[in-house]
């Protein structure tokens, strides 16, 4: 971990203001992008080019304007006791960048007040339940949501582990 850092400080990012950004997933969605990595990936696609944009526009910019901003993305799929638990940290620069010719600036991004990533957050889960939607993985039904998942995976004993907070795995199994 400590190397992972250190290589993205040294020869990664820019010498920029960097902002932690971490999506969590209720559970039923952690064990349907757990079993659907291809999912996972369109859902990643979601988010960041939702969160680009608010960096972007915190910034004074607008993404027509060609202003870009860059970010790293760490995939984290199981919690501290080895429980099935999808979630996403990102490493986003804070602010963004314009060019013109040789020239490039970088545009430090304003703080998000909590209303706007409130609003940031039901963009981002409309966004997420339509891309599900169009996969088929997700069925819309306001009254009675639901995921098709399907019985008898290989995941049942850890979604059953993440759920109860329990170890899934090892020595320690089921406490």
């Amino acid at each position: 971990m400590v190397e992972s850092a250190a290589h993205l400080v040294d020869h990664v990012f820019p010498e920029a203001p960097v902002r932690q950004w971490v999506l969590t997933f209720p559970f039923p969605l952690r064990f349907l992008l757990a079993a659907h990595p291809e999912a996972l990936s369109q859902v990643l696609a979601v988010v960041q080019r939702g969160i680009s944009t608010i960096v972007i526009q915190r910034s004074g910019l607008t993404v027509a304007s060609g202003a870009k901003t860059g970010a790293v993305t760490l995939i984290q799929r199981f919690g501290s006791a080895l429980n099935l638990n999808i979630h996403l940290h990102m490493l986003f620069l804070d602010g963004a960048y314009t060019f013109s010719g040789q020239r490039v600036s970088f545009h430090r991004a304003r703080r998000p007040s909590n209303a706007e990533l409130a609003q940031l957050l039901g963009t981002l889960s409309r966004r997420i339940v339509r891309v599900l939607e169009r996969r088929g993985l997700l069925i819309a039904d306001p009254e009675h949501p639901y995921l098709d998942l399907e019985p008898g995976s290989s995941l049942d004993h850890l979604q059953d582990a993440s759920i109860n907070y329990c170890i899934a795995v090892g020595p320690y199994d089921g406490r």
